[in-house]
């Protein structure tokens, strides 16, 4: 019941996502059009392909709801970290477009002369997809989640464009048409950055890589267990945005096996209490202090 509650929240920042780029999109590619903006049109192409992105999050986090089975016994958790690795891949090809899209234009020296409404539109673009950002950039923070994280920067992303659009339109109307390809191409390079950075953070929870600071962390928290006089073999792993340990703990060996029960039931509640972990095996070892020298 507990990730129940916990995914839910995550679910709506897509939910979010989803709603805004469809309303961005839809008003980008007729404004754009109608305005005689390519960089416009070519921003509301990019909202469209968000959409994609932002529906590949949500199916993962649907996915990693799904209770164990005898094919997954520890659940089904990270498909979320996969989906954030798809909207990675399609950021990623997003942000190559945008580039080789400008540097033709910059090449060919074409130019446009577009209404200023496509300008107010992409400034009020890049205002209402950072709102969307700062909520679920704060989402993904509170629910330590890296595919609610990766749509967030995606929202990020996509104000930068905007602000790039309004740029390049702007520099357009004061007959600097090459400052749209300029801008679009940093715009493209950011993009590209910000993909690479979350398939980067995906494929390091993957391959079960995780924080050493945050390992530092729990060590000295198991280590302030009472009655426990060393800890070794610490081992951590993100499986989806839950946290999976192991650990062994070493006490006196003239402890009861009850006594030695009660010591990992008050490591766990620390564990639970400090980092949230809730997938803890603590192995009893009795300590021999010139064999641990």
């Amino acid at each position: 019941m507990l990730r129940e509650n916990k995914i839910s929240p995550a679910e709506k920042g897509a939910y979010l996502s989803i709603a805004a780029y469809i309303f961005m999109a839809t008003l980008k590619l007729s404004i754009g059009h109608f305005g005689n903006s390519r960089g416009l049109w070519a921003d509301g192409l990019n909202n469209a392909t968000d959409i994609i992105a932002s529906v590949a999050v949500l199916i993962g986090l649907k996915i990693s709801k799904r209770p164990p089975d005898e094919n997954h016994l520890y659940g089904h958790m990270r498909a979320e970290t996969i989906s954030s690795l798809v909207a990675a891949f399609i950021m990623i090809t997003v942000g190559v477009q945008v580039i080789f899209s400008a540097f033709e234009a910059f090449i060919g020296g074409t130019q446009e002369d577009p209404s200023m409404l496509t300008a107010y539109t992409a400034l009020f673009s890049a205002l209402f997809m950072f709102g969307v950002y700062r909520y679920n950039l704060r989402l993904s923070k509170r629910l330590n989640s890296a595919s609610v994280n990766a749509v967030a920067q995606d929202n990020k992303s996509d104000a930068l464009v905007s602000i790039g659009a309004f740029v390049g339109i702007i520099g357009t109307k004061f007959g600097a048409g090459w400052l749209d390809s300029i801008a679009a191409i940093v715009v493209g390079l950011i993009i590209c950055r910000t993909a690479w950075e979350i398939f980067r953070d995906a494929s390091h929870t993957l391959t079960d890589g995780f924080d050493e600071e945050l390992l530092q962390q729990i060590h000295e928290t198991i280590g302030s267990a009472l009655r426990v006089k060393d800890t070794s073999d610490l081992k951590a792993r993100m499986h989806g945005n839950e946290i999976f340990l192991e650990a062994t703990i070493h006490v006196d060996p003239l402890l009861t096996v009850n006594e030695g029960h009660d010591i990992t039931e008050e490591i766990e509640r620390l564990l639970h209490n400090k980092h949230d972990i809730k997938n803890a095996i603590i192995h009893v070892e009795p300590y021999y202090p010139s064999k641990e020298s």
